[in-house]
């Protein structure tokens, strides 16, 4: 077995990876079609994307939150940039005529019953995304993880599919339940992804080094929410992500488990698109939870 370098140090965070011809990093000699889709997720004014992910159900079922997607999640597509969710959930509750770009769920397996899960497969086909009208796949990617290897070619797959049809994959770290989640592995997963081919990558946020982790990931990084916190930290923490070179959040739980997620929602989108800081934010979510604007409306809209 070949020796491992030692991990480098220089990530010359103070300077951004340049972007010639387009306004994502690590794009900008992509098909058109991919760039098409990759601006309809990330906005090209801000570079940035507030993505709703309500994947959840496919190894976790109806949990808190979306046990009724059609009351809880509908209401809140005119509020994100994009929704992560499952061809299942798109084609049953997602009206057709919503404008909003969808990222679909493209990996699954063990459900949350199961004490280990990597061993997940490709669970759809790169067809049925462009049969929806899919703006991206996302995929599981457990380095580390016992099943570690099928997981990375599960991905490398799937990259190779939307390569043919132009439609973007985000690589997502997963973190085991008895994985260490620190700067030096996400640095190593988030690198690992993104050289194999995905398009961009979700990981999590780390207190420690996570200007190094989006540094040295030559692609666009979305900052995944994780489990609910408290508004106040949930704002912080996509603050600081952005501030430190994230693309945007993919967040779920600190959303719709929110007392308010119109007012939630809107408090992320002013942090991220507008470097709204996490105490003005906050605020915002407080007016708008008092004038009434944090319960989804009764009246639907999904433009």
């Amino acid at each position: 077995m070949p020796e491992a370098d030692k991990e480098g140090e220089r990530y010359s965070v103070d300077r951004p990876q340049q972007t010639p011809g387009f306004f994502l990093k690590g794009t900008h000699q992509l098909d058109w079609g991919m760039k098409n889709r990759m601006a309809r997720v990330f906005d090209p004014v801000s570079g940035r994307t507030v993505m709703l992910a309500i994947d959840h159900g496919y190894f976790q079922g109806p949990t808190t939150g979306l046990e009724r997607i059609d009351l809880s999640i509908v209401p809140l597509l005119p509020n994100c940039d994009a929704l992560f969710c499952t061809r299942g959930i798109l084609r049953s509750v997602i009206p057709a005529e919503c404008q909003k770009p969808m990222v679909l769920r493209a990996s699954g397996g063990p459900s949350i019953l199961r004490e280990e899960l990597s061993d997940e497969q490709i669970a759809m086909d790169m067809d049925d995304a462009m049969r929806l009208n899919a703006a991206g796949v996302g995929i599981q990617v457990f380095i580390g993880g016992e099943f570690e290897t099928r997981s990375v070619h599960n991905m490398t797959k799937l990259v190779d599919a939307g390569l043919r049809v132009g439609i973007p994959v985000m690589g997502i770290t997963a973190v085991g339940k008895n994985m260490v989640r620190d700067a030096k592995y996400f640095r190593l997963a988030c690198r690992i992804i993104a050289e194999l081919g995905a398009q961009y990558v979700k990981t999590y946020y780390v207190d420690e080094g996570f200007e190094t982790i989006t540094a040295s990931c030559p692609v666009p990084i979305v900052m995944a929410g994780g489990k609910k916190l408290p508004e106040l930290e949930a704002l912080t923490m996509a603050h600081n992500a952005v501030q430190q070179g994230a693309c945007g959040v993919d967040m779920g739980r600190n959303i719709f488990q929110s007392e308010a997620p119109q007012a939630m929602i809107a408090a992320v989108a002013a942090v991220v698109h507008k470097n709204m800081k996490p105490k003005d934010a906050f605020d915002l979510f407080k007016t708008l939870k008092a004038k009434g604007e944090g319960e989804p409306p009764r009246v639907r809209s999904v433009s």
